[in-house]
């Protein structure tokens, strides 16, 4: 499934960056995506009736509601990098990231994730991928 998900991410990153080019605009390449996105879910949601708000009211911390913002960052961001730097070189840092503040979550479990430590082989993997971003930038 990981895999899926990642292979998806370059998908949706070229239907984006197409969608701002005839939009003419990054966000609203974004905000398209999201509203098509968005009434997706909430057709899926009423078929498999499961389209509930009473978790509104339970008590949660405030970050919780920053998912789509954080959301809206990536989708804007990445149609802006695809096509300055190239499908590969984009997801190269953009994994370079990820791996890099993932290790960070783990270490002391940030956002309520469970701790898992730091290994030498986890250092080690990030320091490579980082490599890997040097040679798909060098060439």
């Amino acid at each position: 499934m990981a895999l899926a998900l990642g292979a998806v991410l370059p998908m949706q990153a070229a239907i984006n960056a197409r969608l701002a080019k005839n939009a003419g605009s990054p966000v609203m390449s974004a905000f398209v995506s999201f509203a098509v996105g968005t009434i997706a879910l909430m057709l899926f949601l009423l078929v498999s009736g499961q389209f509930k708000l009473g978790f509104i009211s339970s008590p949660s911390p405030w970050w919780i509601w920053t998912g789509g913002l954080l959301g809206t960052f990536f989708v804007a961001g990445i149609v802006v990098l695809l096509p300055r730097l190239g499908v590969v070189l984009s997801f190269s840092l953009v994994l370079a990231g990820q791996m890099f503040v993932a290790i960070l979550f783990d270490q002391f479990g940030w956002l309520g994730v469970a701790l898992k430590e730091i290994s030498a082989g986890k250092i080690i993997g990030v320091v490579l991928l980082i490599v890997g971003v040097v040679l798909i930038r060098k060439y």
